[in-house]
């Protein structure tokens, strides 16, 4: 009956004096009024560990030194030490090889080949080049081919300013070219280029191209692509007239059985333009083409 009584006092005391229950409510700690106790300005969120570290830093904790440690250690040791780490962290040389198209090409007159490959090897700033493309006919001797050779420096976070040589082989003739380019990653993730070329002719053309990556799904990816180029000179070894000579666009459905390996099918449209179409007329030729393309995009 003594235990019972000790309970239901408070109970009791409660009813006949509300404040008794105010003062001695959370657990029978005495809370200050509302009006006394200080106010949070962060109560109601939840800052974490962070916010946490912010809220109780000192005022100066930002400020001092750039490199605090050289207070305290040989500054020269520490130099070499934050050395070592970008080195560790983004300055390590490394080597890519890309296999953007070799393909099998197909029209209405004959059965081709094509190929558009490029590598590079360096750091994030500072890399050396290299690129291949060309075309032929499977029962025909290689239409076209070009190496180019080239130094690549990071001007942008986005952006590669190349220069080198280009050596081109025709049927026609061949070129040697000095090579003056712009590569990288426009916004909304456009990969693009552009080209401009003098040859040891001095001759002086130029190419852009654009492509864009649709991800249909996780695996399967459409590929649009436009191919502009242009010449300055007026070239009829090569049956190139000055101005916009020939455009090409093309699309390709890839299929990622890994993210580096991508068979696609597609489909690829080429047209001469302005006099450079009037000249392939001229000497017989067919200015425009449309291909259906079966081929590997990879990289390692």
């Amino acid at each position: 009956m003594r235990a019972l009584a000790i309970v239901l006092a408070p109970v009791a005391l409660a009813i006949v004096d509300p404040a008794f229950a105010q003062d001695h409510s959370g657990h029978g700690a005495h809370t200050p009024p509302e009006s006394t106790a200080p106010a949070d300005p962060h109560a109601g969120h939840d800052m974490g560990m962070n916010g946490a570290m912010q809220r109780n830093a000192p005022s100066g904790a930002q400020s001092g030194p750039e490199h605090a440690a050289d207070l305290y250690h040989d500054p020269a040791v520490m130099a070499q030490a934050r050395e070592q780490l970008l080195a560790e962290n983004g300055g390590m040389r490394a080597s890519v090889l890309y296999i953007d198209q070799l393909e099998a090409t197909f029209d209405d007159e004959h059965e081709g080949y094509a190929w558009s490959l490029q590598g590079w090897d360096g750091g994030d700033i500072n890399r050396f080049w290299w690129k291949s493309e060309g075309a032929g006919a499977f029962e025909d001797e290689v239409e076209r081919a070009e190496l180019q050779l080239l130094y690549s420096r990071a001007v942008t976070p986005y952006f590669d300013l190349q220069t080198g040589l280009r050596q081109t082989y025709r049927p026609e003739g061949d070129r040697t070219d000095l090579v003056l380019a712009v590569q990288g990653l426009a916004p909304y993730l456009f990969e693009v280029s552009a080209e401009a070329f003098v040859s040891n002719e001095a001759e002086i053309t130029a190419r852009a191209e654009a492509e864009y990556d649709v991800r249909l799904t996780q695996r399967l990816i459409l590929q649009p692509r436009a191919e502009l180029t242009l010449s300055a000179d007026d070239i009829p070894e090569f049956e190139i007239a000055s101005g916009f000579t020939d455009v090409e666009l093309g699309a390709r459905l890839r299929y990622q059985i890994r993210r580096n390996f991508a068979p696609y099918v597609g489909v690829e449209w080429e047209d001469a333009l302005g006099d450079t179409r009037d000249l392939i007329k001229a000497n017989g030729g067919d200015p425009d083409a449309t291909h259906f393309v079966v081929g590997l995009h990879a990289f390692f």
